[in-house]
């Protein structure tokens, strides 16, 4: 009887916990139609990709890297500058001081035919960093020409990914001829490789840390996909601790594939599990309880905590979810994932399809869906509480 009405008790005082409502801004565009956001930091300057007035692609593909902060959106343009008027880029991440992590095509082709940046045209892509309206590429791991970048810290740590120069036959993803190493670039621009663990040939990384910790996955190019043109996982999810030495994450029943995509100060660590299936459950990973299974929302096939900021120091984890009926904005409130779109006030004029991060204020930043069916980016900041 006790145990019954602890139970009760402890439903009861579940549901009756506050949840957080939202006020939507959508951030617009750089002159085209459509545009997404990847990350936002604690100053509430988000990174992301647009296009423009020249970019039409129905896709909606082709972007150009832009900082929103204040309510105006500045062009970050690519690498190859007026070189190349339909090069495009993305913007990864914004540190606090408005230092903003960068993937950028070049006007360069890619001389074995490969789409490293996954925007279709076959161009060079680099990791690349802009401050004080300057856009400079990031080195690479020597011969390999392409990377990509992923999340930097207020400090001024990146985290990624860049390609060897060693060439593969086993590569399963379209194009993809040579093997990749998850990397690190210091502020001042120097590469560190971050070694896969013991018995793997490749890796990436995703998200990193105040404290330099990073996260990602490590594989063979035969079993791991690099974003953004597979579903980004290998069989091991792993983190690399300061200094760069690999620790498997675990697993979790049944899975064959996994990625860290995020990891707080605590050394909290979120990502993705595949299963046979190819449903996918998120997990929360610590170092007291080790990896957990968050489930999938109810009624949906695939639930995904993307790249690259989706915890915070408090735990605020952010997802999406998909079913039959398409894919929603998530968030986890009070041990379950609840739908962002139910936490907007009935005037919001998009539908909150995706999320890419979470701020310590608890601002959300993704993209969404305006009536007539164009991709906005969008900022959802805390308003009230019921």
């Amino acid at each position: 009887m006790k145990t019954l009405y602890a139970t009760f008790l402890l439903t009861a005082l579940a549901s009756a916990q506050p949840k957080t409502h939202y006020d939507i801004t959508d951030l617009g565009t750089l002159g085209g139609a459509y545009s997404y956001a990847y990350g936002i930091n604690d100053a509430g300057m988000i990174s992301g990709g647009s296009a423009t007035s020249m970019q039409v692609d129905p896709s909606g593909v082709a972007q150009t890297a832009y900082l929103w902060r204040q309510g105006q959106m500045t062009n970050l343009g690519t690498l190859s500058g007026a070189a190349c008027p339909l090069c495009n880029s993305e913007g990864a991440a914004a540190s606090a001081n408005g230092q903003v992590a960068v993937i950028s095509e070049t006007s360069s082709m890619d001389t074995l035919g490969e789409d490293f940046c996954g925007f279709g045209t076959h161009r060079q892509c680099l990791a690349a960093v802009w401050k004080n309206g300057t856009l400079s590429a990031l080195p690479t791991l020597a011969p390999g020409v392409n990377s990509q970048v992923y999340w930097i810290n207020n400090g001024g740590d990146a985290a990624g990914f860049s390609e060897t120069g060693t060439t593969d036959a086993t590569c399963t993803l379209p194009f993809q001829l040579r093997r990749f190493q998850a990397v690190k670039w210091s502020p001042d621009g120097k590469l560190q490789e971050l070694q896969p663990l013991p018995g793997d040939t490749v890796g990436f990384a995703f998200g990193i840390n105040e404290n330099g910790e990073a996260v990602g996955a490590s594989g063979l190019c035969s079993n791991t996909q690099i974003p953004p043109l597979g579903s980004p996982s290998g069989p091991h999810a792993v983190i690399w601790e300061k200094q760069g030495s690999p620790s498997d994450l675990g697993a979790l029943p049944g899975a064959i594939a996994y990625a860290g995509t995020a990891i707080n100060d605590r050394g909290d660590v979120v990502g993705d599990a595949v299963f046979p299936d190819t449903s996918v459950h998120p997990f929360l990973w610590t170092k007291q309880g080790g990896m957990t299974d968050l489930g999938v929302a109810s009624g949906d096939f695939v639930t995904v905590i993307p790249c690259c900021g989706t915890i915070n120091n408090r735990g605020d984890i952010v997802a999406f979810s998909c079913g039959a009926a398409g894919c929603r904005a998530m968030i986890r409130q009070n041990n379950g994932w609840v739908d962002l779109n139910t936490l907007v006030g009935p005037g919001t004029q998009l539908y909150l399809a995706n999320v890419a991060s979470i701020n310590e204020a608890g601002q959300i930043a993704g993209f969404g869906f305006t009536a007539a069916g164009e991709a906005h980016a969008f900022l959802a900041t805390p308003s009230a509480q019921d």
